[in-house]
């Protein structure tokens, strides 16, 4: 039976805090993984076994293991395909950071599908006798950094750390016209469209709400280079909201038919990651591709 074990020093304590609080509001481990941990005596302090309530202090040692039972989460049944070669951005003993080439789907729809970003992964992978979890989406036609669990014990925190927008993303993208005022907030709630399953719709059905922060780095040719934050996940939220205002992004085959560009110039361009357990900050950028080059 696999097992991820992970040995941490408390450096970040200031006022009195349980074990359980520690595990539970900063280490951000579900109520149900630290429930099979107490059960079964997988979390020491100082190399002892010690209550839920003990109060922990700054400089113990905190050991927690755990055991594929402890996971519900299937490992998927990706058929590994090596037919392209990754470029990884960042990678250590549980994260993988891959620069995702536009035109490739994030994961399989269909059993036995491949040519995915997951299925390359997974072969990537399993050559470390390791598998590929899905943390998050990119559309099929959006380049750039893209997160990749290699172990189900960081997957429900790497979720909830992007859920709750402590892991930022920045995208840049091209878009018709030049955007006026440079810098602002669009808010826009975004539904279903009822006339087309593939897209959504300001206000269409079952709307919620959307805010997307942009600031314009960049014109030429009528055309703004604009870097975007979301503060909310909503699909296709970037580029429904940018043809909202009128300045649809390049080459999108959905949102700007009349676009003559082949490829749609929307990238995941810098990642601020933070690492389950270790809780620490690193900054990943992905290069841009050569669309975007020969379109400045």
């Amino acid at each position: 039976m696999r097992k991820w074990e992970y040995k941490l020093k408390i450096s970040d304590i200031k006022t009195n805090t349980s074990l359980r609080d520690y595990l539970q509001k900063q280490l951000l481990i579900p109520k149900h993984l630290i429930f099979s941990l107490r059960t079964n005596e997988r979390v020491l302090v100082n190399g002892k076994y010690l209550p839920m309530n003990f109060v922990i202090k700054k400089g113990d040692i905190i050991d927690i293991i755990f055991i594929e039972s402890d996971f519900s989460l299937p490992v998927q049944k990706l058929i590994p395909d090596n037919s392209i070669k990754l470029e990884i951005l960042y990678e250590d003993n549980d994260i993988l950071v891959v620069n995702k080439p536009r035109g490739f789907k994030t994961h399989p729809n269909q059993p036995g599908e491949t040519n995915t970003l997951l299925n390359f992964c997974e072969a990537y992978l399993n050559d470390s006798n390791q598998h590929a979890f899905m943390i998050h989406r990119l559309d099929q036609f959006t380049s750039g950094a893209i997160i990749v669990g290699k172990n189900p014990a960081v997957v429900p925190i790497l979720v909830r750390l992007i859920k709750d927008k402590i892991i930022h993303r920045n995208y840049l993208a091209w878009t018709d016209g030049i955007i006026k005022p440079a810098s602002g907030t669009i808010e826009k709630a975004i539904g279903f469209d009822p006339d087309d399953k593939r897209k959504r719709k300001i206000d269409g059905i079952k709307p919620l709400n959307s805010q997307t922060d942009y600031l314009v780095k960049s014109t030429t040719n009528n055309h703004s280079l604009v870097e975007l934050s979301l503060h909310t996940g909503r699909t296709h939220q970037i580029r429904v909201h940018l043809a909202s205002v009128g300045h649809p992004i390049v080459g999108d085959p959905l949102y700007n038919p009349n676009s003559d560009n082949d490829e749609m110039l929307l990238h995941s361009w810098k990642l601020t990651l933070i690492r389950p357990y270790y809780m620490d900050q690193i900054e990943i950028k992905s290069p841009l591709p050569d669309s975007f080059k020969k379109f400045m």
